[in-house]
């Protein structure tokens, strides 16, 4: 299961939806870009002096074309640093801190199941309660009650 959900997830973050003319293009790289000088806005978004300067390095590196979008962002990150990126890289470390929590999920879901198997069969080895049970039962709430009264 947990390799099948990774194998779907790898699958849908990379699939392509076709080519983009060079305005789409220009736009989608600069969403995955942050402004390095304003908090939580995209490129994109940003209308500072910092983020018009990526736009247009996006923008001449896209009508360029010699460069995909990959290695825009790269390039990118290159010169103002690993951070600028709102959406990591789909290989190395970046990849593996992304990946780590959808692995513990899973592996806390697989647990779960085992813990409350085993929870099942340990509760079925006992059996039904007997009559001794249910007499144990009552005279332990009498006691609470007769504390609870005085």
């Amino acid at each position: 299961m947990f390799v099948a959900v990774v194998a779907l997830l790898a699958i849908g973050s990379t699939r392509d939806a076709g080519p983009l003319n060079p305005g789409d293009r220009i736009d989608s790289i600069s969403r995955r870009v942050a402004c390095p000088v304003c908090d939580g806005e995209s490129v994109f978004e940003s209308r500072n002096p910092a983020s018009e300067a990526i736009r247009a390095e996006i923008r001449a590196s896209v009508y360029e074309g010699t460069s995909t979008d990959d290695e825009i962002l790269a390039s990118i990150a290159s010169s103002y640093g690993g951070k600028v990126l709102l959406v990591p890289s789909s290989s190395g470390f970046d990849a593996l801190i992304w990946a780590l929590p959808a692995a513990g999920l899973m592996i806390g879901l697989v647990g779960l199941w085992f813990a409350f198997r085993r929870w099942r069969a340990e509760a079925a080895s006992l059996g039904l309660p007997s009559q001794d049970d249910y007499n144990l039962v009552d005279e332990a709430l009498q006691r609470h009650r007769g504390q609870r009264d005085d």
